[in-house]
């Protein structure tokens, strides 16, 4: 039986946050194919495994087939989202060794005898030595399955004009379902978990078009804006003709970040616009987050003043519209901002102030609220 103290050093990694978060980012930087795919997708297979590790952990005698359910499931996952069996492994692999470090570290904080920790850590490499063979299985079993379907030829064709920009026969995307002579919206959605992916694309099967996990996220070029599904935020471009894809869907996938959290609906790429623009523009960001003197980002009331700047800018400087939407009297709205120009030395409440000069002084303080 194992050292009690030694099973509660992985009982306390495996309900650690920090663990988790600790692991998704060596995984995300050791692999580009991992963090392509969305965070919340490498986190959800990391608490899943790092669970199935520990219940080993805390039973007597060999592990076996419902052990490694888990790591079948993520390799089979990660071919239907068409990353690379050479990508995937990175991954696995950099968190595999990130994990052994964390155990051998903790256990030596937590004062478990060296041989303990020596027959732990050996016993913890072999186990995560099957885990990542069963990966592969899971992997390579998908992707044997995949290759048999429509579905899957269709994912590899959308895969090749969104991110390859391959030039395709015509006989080829007609197979599909695709006029080369038709405009097409291209869509991405939040959605990355291939079974929820299953269930919406059947959905967005009913605007017409192709449908399928590119970079991990359910994506597809549709004929007609579909319909919002709840809980599902859906990204979609204007219509244009399948030679002007590969150079908006880039767009869509920013803009899916700059949605806002909690997001959900039909979000229009073209509302999106000024928000992605400016979030390619890190460095100019900086410099106008930094023009604000005398502002203190610990300091909660310094950032309900910058909160209620930026909703006066939202709507369009007028003074009643602000305080309606934060529910405060307007002289509450022109205190916070008389307070604000003292503080940082600029003038917030310019009626009306030039388009451009609204949207600097936006810029400057949503980068400062949001850093």
């Amino acid at each position: 039986m194992r050292d009690e103290l030694v099973q509660l050093v992985f009982r306390d990694m495996a309900t650690d946050g920090r663990v988790v978060e600790e692991l998704v980012r060596v995984a995300r930087r050791s692999s580009a194919d991992v963090a392509a795919l969305p965070e919340a997708e490498t986190r959800r297979h990391v608490r899943v495994l790092l669970a199935a590790a520990l219940d080993f952990f805390e039973r007597p005698g060999e592990p076996d087939e419902r052990h490694f359910a888990a790591a079948e499931a993520l390799g089979a996952d990660r071919a239907a989202q068409g990353i690379s069996i050479d990508g995937l492994l990175r991954g696995v692999q950099a968190g595999r060794a990130e994990a052994m470090r964390i155990a051998t570290a903790r256990g030596r904080a937590a004062g478990v005898p060296t041989e303990a920790i020596l027959e732990a850590v050996l016993d913890m490499d072999r186990y995560t030595g099957a885990l990542e063979r069963h990966v592969v299985h899971g992997y390579h079993t998908a992707e044997l399955e995949l290759s048999r379907t429509t579905r899957d030829a269709a994912t590899h064709l959308l895969r090749r004009l969104l991110l390859d920009d391959d030039a395709v026969a015509p006989a080829e995307l007609a197979r599909a379902g695709l006029a080369p002579d038709r405009r097409y919206h291209c869509l991405v959605s939040d959605v990355s978990d291939p079974g929820r992916a299953r269930v919406l694309e059947q959905h967005l099967r009913r605007s017409g078009g192709v449908f399928g996990l590119v970079e991990g996220r359910l994506t597809g070029l549709a004929a007609r804006v579909p319909a919002a599904v709840p809980g599902v935020l859906l990204v979609v471009a204007p219509a244009l003709t399948l030679d002007g894809v590969h150079a908006v869907h880039p767009l869509c996938v920013a803009a899916l970040g700059r949605a806002g959290a909690g997001a959900t609906g039909v979000r229009h790429l073209t509302d999106l616009a000024g928000e992605v623009a400016l979030h390619a523009q890190p460095v100019l960001a900086d410099l106008l987050a930094n023009s604000l003197p005398g502002l203190d980002r610990a300091d909660d009331f310094h950032r309900e003043l910058v909160a209620t700047a930026m909703v006066y800018l939202d709507h369009g400087q007028r003074l009643g519209h602000a305080a309606a939407a934060l529910h405060v009297h307007p002289n509450t709205v022109r205190y916070r901002l008389d307070r604000l120009a003292e503080i940082t030395g600029t003038r917030w409440d310019d009626d009306p102030s030039p388009v451009l000069t609204s949207l600097r002084r936006w810029w400057s303080l949503h980068v400062w609220l949001n850093r």
